[in-house]
């Protein structure tokens, strides 16, 4: 077993979650991404990954996670990013010692994350139930595609359908033509930041109202639906069903996406005082000053009149150079970033969002930083992503098992 690799100046600051146990069980993104926000912020994150099955050779153990996208050394940079600050523990949920191992842990834990389909743990025997009058203090934070009630509880549910019944992918794409997803798996994490912001509401209720643990329910398609901003309201009001509209704000004027020579730029002039300067800065002042678009409404009816004059003076001009006289009318504007973009950006650098992180196998990697900044107590990076079952022994130790005992679990296979 490898040491920890703790990362520079780590150990400086007392995070804002420091003294939080947390056993995470969950896999992939949702589960995991909440995780990564608690241990972040100092809470001692430990991860229960599945050993490697010895009935399917040549299989890997762990969170699928480590081998997804592009590899290092045998693991996913992404894991990188995904795991820091967690620890790791491979304990085979199925086996009935494993299984008493897992409820020893969570009897000292403050906060279970997983993601597994409803009913999962309770086949375990790991049910809210079963883990409530083991640990009364318990909070427990279930995700899943459908929730813990309801007709589709037991359905399988990955972010992708959660974006689709959540309704939006139904709204991405350009008009008429077939739905695209977001370019990254936002189902999954929106239900992550909903079960964070669950997890700390009743631990605040614990804290400061003296109550009992409790049960965090987050179905993935309600997560998306909750941003769903005004989707249901004007459905409900007018009978709208709002469709995709590419790159524009519907109803809300002028706001896009304008071709320059050499790229696209977003301009956002949908402010009263903000589209008059734009105005003046594309050579258009008397639109500026009509009585008529003064006010978002009377925009929104002529957006298309709006966004083709914006575009016909963007069209001849560089990014650089929309961006610079756009800049200097205070009209907000930026650039579409590509990972190159992003990486090389000063103002990335300068609120530390691109962080040099030492791996455990000795390489250095440029990853995202954290969010949200606090200004007393500041999440950090205090150890790298684990290989699976790093910590094992020490974290079995911390349970009272001595060596022996753990070599036994892991001739048994309940342990790796």
């Amino acid at each position: 077993m490898k040491a920890p690799h703790p990362q520079p100046g780590a150990a400086s600051i007392q995070g804002a979650l420091s003294g939080l146990r947390v056993i995470e069980m969950g896999q992939l993104i949702a589960g995991p991404f909440c995780g990564k926000t608690l241990g972040e912020f100092g809470a001692d994150v430990i991860k229960i990954e599945p050993p490697a099955d010895p009935a399917r050779p040549g299989a890997n153990g762990g969170d699928p996670l480590r081998n997804w996208r592009m590899l290092q050394d045998g693991t996913s940079v992404w894991w990188q990013v995904q795991s820091r600050n967690k620890r790791s523990i491979a304990l085979d949920l199925r086996d009935a010692e494993g299984q008493d191992i897992a409820r020893r842990l969570i009897a000292e834990a403050d906060v279970l994350i997983e993601n597994f389909r409803p009913g999962t743990l309770e086949g375990w025997g790991l049910g809210w139930e079963t883990l409530h009058a083991l640990n009364p203090r318990l909070v427990m934070l279930r995700i899943s595609g459908y929730g813990q009630t309801g007709p589709y509880r037991d359905l399988p549910g990955f972010g992708a359908i959660g974006e689709a019944m959540g309704g939006l992918r139904h709204l991405t794409g350009e008009p008429g033509r077939v739905p695209v997803r977001t370019g990254i798996s936002i189902g999954d994490t929106l239900a992550a930041l909903h079960g964070t912001i669950g997890v700390l509401m009743a631990l605040y209720h614990r804290a400061v109202h003296g109550g009992p643990g409790q049960v965090i329910d987050v179905a993935l398609h309600e997560a998306v639906f909750n941003v769903m901003e005004s989707l249901i309201p004007e459905y409900s009001a007018f009978g709208a069903v709002r469709e995709a509209a590419g790159s524009a704000l519907p109803g809300i004027a002028p706001s896009n996406a304008y071709r320059c020579a050499d790229g696209y730029v977003l301009i956002a002039g949908n402010g009263d005082s903000i589209f008059r300067r734009l105005m003046d800065v594309i050579g258009r002042p008397e639109l500026g000053s009509a009585p008529d678009l003064q006010s978002n409404a009377g925009r929104a009816a002529r957006v298309d009149e709006l966004d083709a004059a914006i575009g016909d003076w963007t069209l001849p001009r560089t990014i650089a150079e929309v961006l610079g006289k756009l800049g200097e009318a205070r009209v907000p504007a930026g650039r579409v970033y590509t990972a190159k973009d992003i990486h090389e950006d000063p103002h990335y650098r300068a609120r530390d969002m691109i962080l040099r992180q030492t791996t455990r196998d000795g390489r250095e990697i440029d990853v995202p930083g954290i969010v949200p900044k606090l200004s007393l107590t500041p999440g950090t990076v205090r150890s790298a992503a684990p290989h699976l079952g790093d910590d094992t022994d020490s974290v079995l130790a911390e349970l009272g098992l001595a060596s022996g005992d753990i070599a036994a679990l892991r001739e048994k296979g309940a342990v790796a």
